[in-house]
């Protein structure tokens, strides 16, 4: 055995690790079927602009530890995120805030907006919100549900928002305040230059292979090392045994436009069930100090089901898809060489700064701090 850790996946999970491994003296080799490193954060210089290639990333958290953490390895820009939302042809600020509610109503006042909502909630007969479409409903009142929430998610998630439980919404804010910023984390932004440049310097001091499927050589890859680190699928890990876990997937569209500034924003999401993907992105707009270009790249973000020749971006947390989770994990609670880690080896929905985190909180459970 050549090495310490055979690291599945070359995303920020497993970057973070084999740097934290390397600086303690143990030898890495990360390997990824994509030909990049990075992930889903992966990013590339496209007409002299930075695009993130697997839909917008946008660091924010409330750990200050986290931030440092991160700053170690690039300039972070001040980048807030302020999205919109299109409906039809009605334009209104996210996250949901006094400005989405005087669009819509014309309520200046918080107090308005709340009698609104609580107006409307009782109409619908709502006391225990049982599905995604009552937990919308008595989040910001059937008006505002029908057209920035019905048919995004539905969308999003393949399903009628009836159909969906109401935790996926739980996340969203709503505040009685006119503030468009979406996180509301004290710390926040985008690395100028990307994030590949970061993952790289994460993985520095490791062996990297890439566009190499780990069970096209299984056997060969898990007698190279002592330990593995796996942040794919957990279902396929164990060849499905029990079936395949639930996952959404999405399609990109990317373009390059001649003009300098086609939305005058970041992200703008399309809520209309009619419009078939879930927003645009203009990437232009997420390093404000880049240098004028005459042109512009813009993404479409096309949800999609889940087929097991794609990538999987999303689990889909309900009860039935948790409760086969769960048996996964007792297969991996009796396995000794492997560790998972991730969005689909832990198969829960993480933001970067939790995936961080729990990067982190591994390499402390290993190797102490």
């Amino acid at each position: 055995m050549k090495y310490d850790f055979l690291i599945v996946g070359a995303g920020l999970f497993g970057a973070v690790f084999a740097y934290e491994a390397g600086r303690r003296g143990k030898r890495c080799l990360v390997i990824d079927r994509r030909e990049h490193v990075g992930g889903n954060i992966y990013t590339e210089a496209v007409a002299g602009i930075q695009v993130h290639r697997y839909g917008a990333h946008i660091f924010h958290t409330d750990d200050k530890d986290v931030w440092d953490y991160m700053n170690r390895f690039a300039a972070f820009n001040r980048f807030t995120n302020s999205p919109l939302a299109i409906y039809r042809d009605e334009l209104y600020n996210l996250p949901y805030n006094m400005n989405t509610f005087y669009r819509l109503w014309g309520t200046v006042r918080p107090e308005q907006a709340k009698a609104k909502i609580k107006e409307q909630t009782a109409a619908a007969g709502i006391t225990e919100p049982r599905n995604l479409e009552e937990q919308g409903i008595s989040l910001v009142g059937r008006e505002l549900y029908e057209k920035l929430i019905k048919g995004y998610t539905e969308k999003q998630w393949g399903k009628p928002a009836t159909e969906l439980p109401a935790s996926i919404i739980r996340r969203v804010p709503v505040r009685f305040t006119y503030d468009n910023n979406y996180f509301g984390d004290p710390y926040q932004g985008i690395p100028q230059g990307g994030y590949t440049q970061i993952v790289e310097q994460m993985l520095s001091g490791a062996d990297i292979e890439l566009g190499r499927d780990f069970f096209a050589d299984r056997a060969l890859y898990l007698r190279a090392a002592r330990t593995v680190l796996f942040t794919g699928r957990i279902d396929r890990y164990y060849d499905c045994c029990y079936g395949a876990l639930g996952y959404r997937s999405l399609r990109f569209e990317q373009e390059v436009l001649p003009c300098d500034n086609y939305q005058g924003n970041a992200v703008i999401n399309y809520t209309d069930y009619d419009v078939p993907y879930t927003r645009i992105i203009e990437h232009k707009h997420f390093e404000f100090a880049t240098p004028y270009t005459p042109h512009t790249v813009i993404t479409r973000e096309y949800p999609a089901p889940w087929q097991p020749d794609m990538d999987p971006y999303y689990p889909l947390c309900d009860s039935e898809n948790l409760a086969l989770y769960a048996r996964y994990r007792a297969l991996a609670d009796e396995d000794r060489q492997v560790i998972f880690g991730g969005r689909l080896g832990e198969y829960r929905y993480y933001d970067m700064h939790q995936v961080v985190k729990a990067s982190l909180a591994l390499v402390a459970r290993l190797f102490g701090n």
